[in-house]
């Protein structure tokens, strides 16, 4: 992909203007460790945000902020520090909407991308949800994390990349 975007004019000078963001206290190992080497490919800095320290089983460096452990505070993080071109990858559909409000990309790693076209549904669909499993019809298990998902999560996150930076109006250097 770094030839790709390289192909398509985008340098690594200009790629270093994107900030990826991690809401890391449940993101899946295989997910960090990609996260971090694809920043270090591609000069962009990763943050990872969570109430404990996050490990990955890599040798590519990132940025550990350790919050305190008060509901939220790992998001309230994120949301007062990211700005329009960075990355969020969280899979709360909540704190998504109010990335999306601040019009900054978020997707999560199971590849869906957070927009203003899709969040008011998804958020429905998640009170739904909570709903049926209240009332004790649904009862919700651990599903896993699998190569379909990651498949997934690392095409939604090549395009949202290349579409940041085509946002930013970058042009050959």
């Amino acid at each position: 992909i770094l030839q790709l975007l390289e192909e398509k004019g985008f340098t690594v000078k200009q790629m270093a203007k994107t900030h990826i963001w991690l809401d890391a206290d449940s993101c899946p190992l295989q997910v960090r460790n990609f996260l971090t080497k694809k920043a270090n490919e591609f000069s962009i800095e990763v943050t990872f945000v969570a109430n404990k320290k996050i490990e990955c089983t890599n040798d590519f460096s990132f940025e550990m902020i350790i919050c305190e452990k008060v509901k939220d505070s790992a998001d309230n993080y994120i949301l007062e520090n990211a700005k329009e071109n960075d990355l969020v990858i969280t899979k709360d559909i909540v704190f998504a909407s109010k990335l999306v409000e601040k019009n900054i990309a978020c997707i999560n790693d199971r590849g869906t991308s957070f927009t203003q076209n899709n969040i008011k549904s998804l958020l429905e669909d998640r009170d739904f949800d909570f709903q049926i499993a209240n009332c004790g019809l649904v009862k919700h298990f651990h599903e896993g994390y699998n190569k379909e998902k990651f498949f997934a999560f690392k095409k939604c996150f090549y395009k949202i990349i290349e579409e940041l930076l085509s946002r930013q109006g970058k042009q050959p250097e």
